[in-house]
């Protein structure tokens, strides 16, 4: 009896798997693939089914253990031994590889740190992560302190005061409060913003130095298991970061120019470091072991207000008193140093002056196995994958790029090197740029994305298999949320959502897409798996990888498949796939919100005249679509080179050559990061600096370019549709 009923099972697990796989060939035929005339369509389902089928844990694993076996910070010489491995893998898999150098400014490590309490005791507080033996990472001598880069130099003693998460808000409640941060030190919790505006508000302020903590009841024993036994922040990990806060992402000497090597012909005239408006006062991250030995000794009559008390087992106080002193010095150097950007091209059969552009940093904090380097194992897996392929004769028909970034960490500074030194060929060329930043840390999908690449996303995770199970990638990301990271992700303009689909935020700062889109224009997306971080600290290490990240390694294969899926699809493609329907759509929700900010302050103003020339967008884009889709299923591929360059040129539609008022190197007016917080993203940052002011004195000219803009892409669209052969749509055009 037992026998049979194992018979039974075992024959209904074949039929189910079976049923799964019918299911799966019959979604790939039904399926219609966007950008793709009818005859390419089955040639495209047969490639993508080969390339599934060679992903390897192993081979993924292997790369990830070669990138995140040391420490390797930008500038050492460890960073530039991952930089040839790198290279020589993209070589061997038969791709052209090229490696731009720049000469960019940077702190020199860590320097001297030191914070020490001075009364009511003398005792140091601790700057360093704790050895643990079961993770042999751990005591690496190459390890840093944990630090802040960009700290200014300075050696203070004084008086503390607590400011939450040290945000524009936080700050103004404080002076609203009557507390005064004026030649005190300001602790403030990580979170909410980007590190460097904690410094910059504090500073602004009058502050004599900062210290940040990550507080357990961000990401430590409240949330669950602390490192190592669980995930979560234990009592010494220590978040390093940038405090870079200059309105441009890049060198800070070289703004809007690449910074060439100095010795070459055509190096740029840098400026002064004194002149750029660096950080001044000293700012270095602790442990919330540490915290805990200020914030027990705080004696102010005032506890904080609602929303500001963490997770240690004291009532916060917003003063510190006049009996607790602390001392915090920071000893800091910068120079200009060399940092290099690893760039694979193969190259397209028929459009070669088309880029399709991926790309992730390598640098990291200390080994970087999440963060960054899960990204770029799964890009080196998948440059092998596609090298395969070309070599089997299916080359791509667009060119492919996969650029590896130097100095990501100190701020986002070699793919904005590098965009700039090719602004004018990326103008022209670049199809799309994808992120993929830290892109196999979990086992949860999660992406951002520019309108028209949305649809391109969805599309391509409905055709990979999630591990273990008999779910897309597409279904498991409905049914699961990201988490997200608590100490770093923050609140931002809403994501423009519709019923029925999962959530794709917007793109913010943070990382490299900044320069490809928010000052090319280059439609951009980010994805990847996310799951537990303990992010920036030196734990992030194959220990952490192997025991909570995952521990199957399975993740990197799939996200390889979803993310050759998106790159094969945008090179192949008759059509580029942007979904240009979605344009109008976002726009609307987007100037709407808008709208709501202004309103707060200026209830009569009405943002209608925007939204007028969105309704004739919408009709020229929704006229653009079905154009194109008569023209492809009609077979045409006449006209593709002069059709394709007009689809690219879509998004370029945004940028600006007066730039955002806060930074005119942020040259799009359709997104932006957040001026005043760093990660979160701005959609129609015209609008929303001129709300942050709470300001209507340029609303006018705001309404005026943003009303070039959209026209401009509506025009384009219609421009579209005809060259399509589509009568002109009603509207919009000129």
């Amino acid at each position: 009896m037992n026998h049979y009923f194992s018979f039974k099972i075992a024959c209904y697990a074949v039929l189910l798997s079976l049923g799964v796989l019918i299911a799966q060939a019959q979604s790939s035929e039904s399926q219609s693939l966007t950008g793709f005339v009818p005859a390419r369509q089955a040639a495209q389902v047969k490639l993508e089914s080969e390339f599934k089928t060679k992903q390897s844990s192993a081979a993924f694993k292997q790369h990830l253990q070669k990138l995140s076996s040391v420490p390797h910070i930008t500038g050492s010489k460890e960073n530039e031994q991952v930089r040839d491995y790198i290279a020589e893998t993209m070589r061997k898999a038969g791709w052209q590889v090229d490696i731009y150098p720049h000469d960019v400014l940077l702190p020199k490590g860590p320097g001297e740190i030191a914070v020490e309490l001075v009364e009511p005791v003398r005792q140091p507080l601790n700057i360093r992560e704790f050895l643990f033996k079961e993770d042999k990472y751990s005591s690496d001598p190459r390890l840093t302190p944990g630090y802040n880069a960009w700290s200014g130099s300075g050696d203070v003693t004084a008086e503390v005061v607590y400011a939450n998460y040290g945000r524009k808000e936080d700050f103004e409640q404080l002076k609203a409060m009557g507390i005064s941060v004026k030649d005190k030190i300001v602790l403030a919790r990580y979170g909410g913003n980007f590190r460097g505006y904690k410094a910059q508000w504090a500073q602004a302020a009058g502050a004599l130095g900062v210290i940040i903590f990550t507080d357990p009841a961000d990401s430590g024993y409240m949330r669950g298991l602390t490192f190592p036994e669980g995930p979560y922040y234990s009592e010494s990990v220590i978040q390093r970061g940038s405090l870079l806060t200059t309105p441009y992402t890049g060198d800070p000497l070289t703004p809007g120019e690449a910074a060439l090597p100095m010795d070459a012909k055509n190096t740029p005239k840098r400026l002064d470091q004194n002149a750029v408006g660096l950080h001044k006062i000293p700012v270095t991250p602790l442990p919330y072991g540490s915290a805990t030995d200020i914030l027990k000794r705080m004696t102010g009559s005032r506890a904080v207000p609602a929303g500001w008390q963490g997770g240690l087992p004291y009532t916060y106080r917003l003063e510190g008193g006049k009996g607790l002193k602390v001392r915090l010095m920071v000893k800091q150097e910068k120079t200009i140093q060399r940092i290099y950007q690893v760039v694979g091209t193969l190259t397209g059969a028929d459009f070669p002056d088309e880029w399709i552009i991926a790309g992730c940093h390598y640098d990291a904090w200390s080994y970087g196995a999440t963060d960054p380097n899960s990204g770029t194992a799964m890009l080196l897996s998948m440059t092998e994958t596609l090298g395969k392929l070309a070599k089997a004769g299916q080359r791509p028909r667009r060119t492919i790029k996969v650029c590896h970034w130097d100095a990501e960490e100190p701020g986002v500074i070699g793919s904005a090197e590098w965009s700039e030194q090719f602004r004018d060929e990326l103008t022209q060329k670049a199809v799309a740029y994808m992120n993929y930043d830290a892109a196999v840390s979990g086992r949860t999908f999660g992406a951002s994305a520019s309108p028209s690449m949305k649809k391109l996303i969805i599309e391509a995770t409905q055709s990979v298999q999630y591990p273990d199970s008999n779910q897309t990638v597409y279904q498991h990301w409905m049914g699961h949320k990201a988490a997200g990271n608590p100490t770093r992700v923050t609140g931002s303009s809403a994501p423009a959502t519709l019923a029925g689909e999962p959530t794709i935020g917007n793109l913010g700062g943070g990382s490299d897409h900044i320069a490809p889109y928010m000052h090319i224009g280059i439609p951009s997306l980010s994805a990847g798996m996310e799951g537990p971080t303990l992010y920036h600290s030196q734990y992030d290490d194959l220990f952490f990888y192997d025991k909570f990240a995952d521990p199957t390694y399975k993740m990197g294969p799939m996200m390889e498949q979803v993310v050759g899926t998106m790159t094969m699809r945008l090179a192949n493609a008759d059509l580029v796939p942007y979904d240009v329907a979605r344009y109008p759509t976002d726009l609307a929700i987007h100037l709407k919100a808008a709208e709501k900010a202004i309103q707060a302050y200026a209830p009569s103003y009405s943002i209608a005249p925007v939204l007028n020339v969105v309704a004739d967008l919408k009709k020229n884009a929704d006229a653009c679509e079905a154009a194109r889709q008569n023209y492809l299923k009609s077979g045409r591929t006449d006209k593709l080179v002069e059709l394709n360059r007009e689809l690219r040129l879509l998004e370029r539609s945004f940028i600006d050559p007066k730039g955002n008022a806060f930074g005119a190197w942020y040259r799009s007016l359709y997104a932006s990061s957040d001026p005043n917080s760093g990660y979160a993203s701005w959609m129609l940052p015209g609008f929303l600096y001129e709300a942050s002011l709470k300001s209507t004195a340029n609303l006018p000219d705001l309404e005026s370019r943003y009303k070039k803009a959209i026209q401009t892409l509506s025009d384009k669209l219609l421009a579209l549709s005809q060259g399509m052969g589509n009568p002109a749509a009603v509207g919009g055009g000129k």
